[in-house]
């Protein structure tokens, strides 16, 4: 190996397992991310699996943002030995403790005084990085080493990582993409354009496609709604507990607040439609509300836009007709009030891709009944519950599917609502890479098809713009 040199414990069969090394010399090295491979793409057991790696000689652990396909492998990394600083910036260090507190609780242990060991551990080796400052990782006479975390616009507190490396009086610039933020999100900052590199380690999630425009999604998520009223059904959102949650949040905010202005009507009188007013969101999940308190407290992070409307008084994810379900009766209980009473409502819960947690309460109750609706806002990966129904949008006669071992028909309609992706589409990736201008450019975090298809348009557009670039996908 050629120092500095990359290897690839995950990420690169699919869009999930993030987890990088960046090799300085042959003792010495430092991990961005180390994240679970999730769906068609995890082994049986991967939660518990051994790490796979040796950990001697790692410096860091750089954590772009707190996913669980970035950080879920932290416990087999300490398992493993690993007793370095865990790096990431100051609203991730605020986010970590609680995703893998959750994680360590569904994998591993629920007894309270294991739990809170594990979180201690954890919270003495998170080192907290302002964004757009240098942090020294090695120095030493022949190799130094220097990080800076930029924000990526994908999550609250999502970063890329900027790795300035000087080996025997040779500087090299290596920038890992982390997941890159789509453009326009309402709670979040953009992304902060790059500055030239030599090797950019690049996801390619949406690497073959353009998102739709952000501004027809609103709309869409409004006649949904109105047709949730109408059939006196339940609109079911998958979402993750993180990121997508808070924006939907924010979203349903606004929209209740543009029509408490324009004076939404209540009933006419012989009109059995409900009203916006009466509309309950519903957020199932523990997880997702303790998050939800992390993200009002990191307001400071949050774009001008967003800070606005705390300024005017408003609590954008902490409004009036938002109803928080804590314990699992009481999430039965409102699972069954749904499924027999003619109520509309719109339930969040986890997790996004169907394969666990509250949501399959809810769609076993209600899959079967025309008047319901699921509404996906977010990737489905490939093998995962959330896929099979997603496919069945549209389809001829009923499609089955099956739900912890029991096969259910799915008659709710089925609906995707797009430009809710939190990831850079192609024309995205390809700015920011532009922008790197790196000679060499490696793929990952994406199928196949996405990273072939970005590889053709990135040697495109760099000779385009008179630049040699190669372009490999990891493996």
């Amino acid at each position: 190996m050629e120092y500095p040199g990359l290897s690839h414990h995950g990420g690169t069969r699919g869009v999930t397992g993030s987890c990088h090394q960046l090799h300085l010399d042959p003792s010495t090295s430092l991990l961005v991310d180390c994240g679970l491979e999730q769906g068609a793409e995890a082994a049986p057991g991967a939660e518990s699996a051994p790490l796979g790696f040796d950990v001697q000689g790692i410096q860091a652990l750089v954590v772009t943002h707190v996913h669980l396909d970035h950080v879920g492998r932290i416990p087999a990394l300490l398992a493993a030995g690993y007793r370095g600083p865990i790096l990431c910036s100051e609203p991730s260090a605020r986010l970590l403790p609680l995703v893998l507190e959750d994680a360590y609780k569904l994998g591993i242990s629920r007894e309270p005084a294991h739990v809170s060991r594990y979180l201690d551990f954890i919270r003495d080796l998170i080192v907290p990085l302002p964004f757009e400052q240098w942090h020294s990782l090695v120095e030493r006479p022949g190799l130094t080493c220097r990080i800076r975390l930029q924000r990526a616009g994908h999550l609250l507190g999502s970063a890329y990582v900027e790795c300035n490396v000087d080996l025997a009086g040779q500087n090299q610039r290596i920038v890992f993409s982390g997941d890159l933020g789509h453009e326009g999100n309402p709670l979040l900052r953009p992304v902060q354009p790059p500055e030239p590199a030599d090797v950019l380690v690049l996801e390619s999630t949406y690497g073959d496609r353009l998102h739709p425009d952000r501004s027809d999604r609103q709309k869409q998520l409004e006649q949904v709604i109105d047709r949730a009223l109408q059939d006196r059904g339940t609109i079911l959102i998958p979402a993750f507990s993180l990121g997508r949650t808070q924006e939907l949040l924010f979203e349903l905010e606004g929209i209740l607040h543009r029509k408490a202005l324009l004076g939404d009507p209540s009933m006419v009188p012989g009109d059995d439609t409900f009203a916006w007013s009466q509309l309950p969101i519903i957020l199932d999940s523990p997880l997702a509300q303790r998050l939800t308190a992390v993200y009002r407290q990191l307001h400071g992070y949050w774009n001008d836009g967003a800070r606005t409307r705390m300024q005017q008084g408003r609590d954008p994810l902490g409004f009036n007709q938002l109803v928080c379900v804590d314990t699992h009766a009481r999430h039965q209980q409102v699972v069954n009030y749904l499924k027999s009473t003619g109520r509309p409502a719109i339930v969040i819960a986890g997790n996004g891709m169907c394969s666990g947690g509250r949501i399959v309460g809810y769609l076993k109750a209600m899959l079967g009944d025309p008047r319901h609706e699921v509404m996906f806002v977010g990737y489905q990966a490939k093998g995962t519950p959330g896929a099979v129904i997603q496919a069945s949008e549209g389809a001829e006669g009923f499609v089955q599917i099956d739900l912890d071992g029991e096969m259910y028909e799915i008659r709710a309609k089925v609906v995707t609502l797009g430009g809710y992706s939190g990831h850079a589409d192609q024309a995205g990736l390809v700015r920011f890479a532009l922008g790197c201008n790196a000679r060499r450019i490696v793929l990952v975090h994406g199928e196949g098809r996405a990273k072939q298809m970005l590889a053709q348009v990135l040697r495109k557009a760099f000779v385009h713009e008179g630049n040699e670039v190669s372009v490999t996908i990891a493996e």
